[in-house]
């Protein structure tokens, strides 16, 4: 039971109970919005992870693709990589993980490639039949595999954009569903975004100020069976300001801000009453049946509650950052989602090391509800830096 709710959690399956018809008790109630392979608007990395999960217009490094392809343009070491590595909802189950390798490489006239891999296991799972024998035992697994390209419009703003294949084995083609063939589903996606960093005096101090916005994954519904029946994916608008501020030589703070919502449609309230076709109708809110490009727009005005409920499905995430020598870091966030939307919220802690050629990150997960299935969710961050590696390398030669 544990791995079937975990399961249905990281899909997105929310079910909700409406009794009575009147307004008053229709809306205001939890109503999620759910979305397939959710795995992709998951944090993968430790350096954001302690920041609250805020890095749309953080300082740009090798894990900038996730949170803002556009940032890329503005690295100023010539070739990165990084590994990163998540145990996730280890209060349920101790065997689901997510792991991200991600690398970029600097071209002339201001431009930068980049590819990134996301794997994520949901551990083994053992099927049985209604009499409860064994009929066989399956990994579920989802990855997506992204490249990016970002390029300086200006020498202040860049823009970005990033492909996406996406492909998520739930079942291994299991037939769960009384006769109806399951398979892996697949989808193609793309980010698009842009970036600004400019430099300033605060107070005296010199300091950077940035702003980015990512629109990711949009692209195209994903379906697990014959039946052409078809989910959103979880296209998502990711905006926000960010401030570096050097203290002194040896100091520096960094604050940035996230502002998220979902670009697909808020699930309706449906009445207990069909119409010709046989399809309920709906008392408030909008058909959520609909194509890609309507469902972003829509998703901006189509809340049951109305105007209320809109403000609702904005997520805020605000972390820190504070460096000592451009050496050792210490970061600290909040994430906070509506309690009607998820109710996800949460402190976080990390902190980071450089020294030549590598660097390490880690975060930790506190959240403000101790039964919350993330609590103590910890992320780790593996960074090469390439260019470091090539003067050491040349400096020895030259010994």
């Amino acid at each position: 039971m544990k791995r079937f709710f975990s399961i249905c959690l990281m899909v997105g399956l929310i079910v909700g109970e409406v009794n009575g018809q009147d307004k008053s008790n229709l809306l205001g109630q939890i109503n999620t919005i759910t979305t397939s392979v959710p795995f992709l608007i998951i944090g993968p990395e430790a350096r954001a992870g302690g920041m609250g999960d805020a890095g749309v217009a953080s300082s740009p490094d090798a894990n900038s693709i996730h949170w803002n392809p556009s940032k890329l343009a503005f690295l100023k070491k010539k070739t990165g990589f990084a590994i990163s590595y998540t145990p996730w909802l280890r209060q349920l189950v101790p065997d689901i993980n997510l792991a991200y390798v991600t690398g970029y490489h600097t071209l002339k006239n201001e431009q930068t490639v980049g590819a990134s891999l996301r794997y994520f296991s949901l551990g083994n799972i053992t099927f049985t039949d209604d009499k409860g024998n064994v009929t066989g035992q399956f990994n579920p697994n989802e990855f997506s595999f992204d490249i990016a390209y970002a390029r300086k419009l200006s020498e202040n703003l860049s823009g970005g954009i990033a492909l996406r294949y996406i492909y998520s084995n739930l079942t291994g083609g299991v037939d769960l569903t009384g006769g109806i063939n399951t398979k892996p589903g697949q989808s193609v996606s793309a980010d698009l975004s842009v970036y600004y960093e400019k430099e300033i005096e605060l107070s005296g101090r010199d300091a950077v100020f940035s702003s980015g916005l990512n629109i990711s994954n949009i692209g195209s519904k994903i379906s697990y069976t014959e039946t052409g029946n078809k989910d959103f994916i979880p296209t998502n608008l990711r905006l926000g300001p960010g401030l570096k501020i050097k203290l002194n030589e040896y100091n520096e703070l960094g604050l940035a801000l996230d502002i998220n919502k979902l670009l697909v449609p808020t699930p309706p309230i449906y009445s207990d009453s069909v119409d010709s076709n046989g399809d309920q109708l709906i008392l408030y809110g909008n058909n959520p049946d609909v194509g890609v490009v309507e469902g972003i727009f829509q998703s901006f005005g189509d809340a049951p509650d109305g105007f209320s409920e809109e403000l609702k499905e904005f997520n805020i995430a605000f972390g820190a950052e504070y460096w000592y020598d451009q050496q050792f870091a210490f970061r600290a966030g909040y994430f906070y989602e509506h309690a009607t939307k998820g109710n996800r919220k949460y402190f976080t802690l990390g902190a980071g090391l450089r020294y030549n050629v590598f660097g390490l990150d880690f975060s930790y997960l506190i959240p403000t509800d101790q039964r919350n299935p993330l609590e103590n969710t910890l992320r780790f961050t593996l960074t090469f830096d390439f260019d470091a590696l090539k003067a050491e390398s040349k400096e020895n030669s030259a010994q």
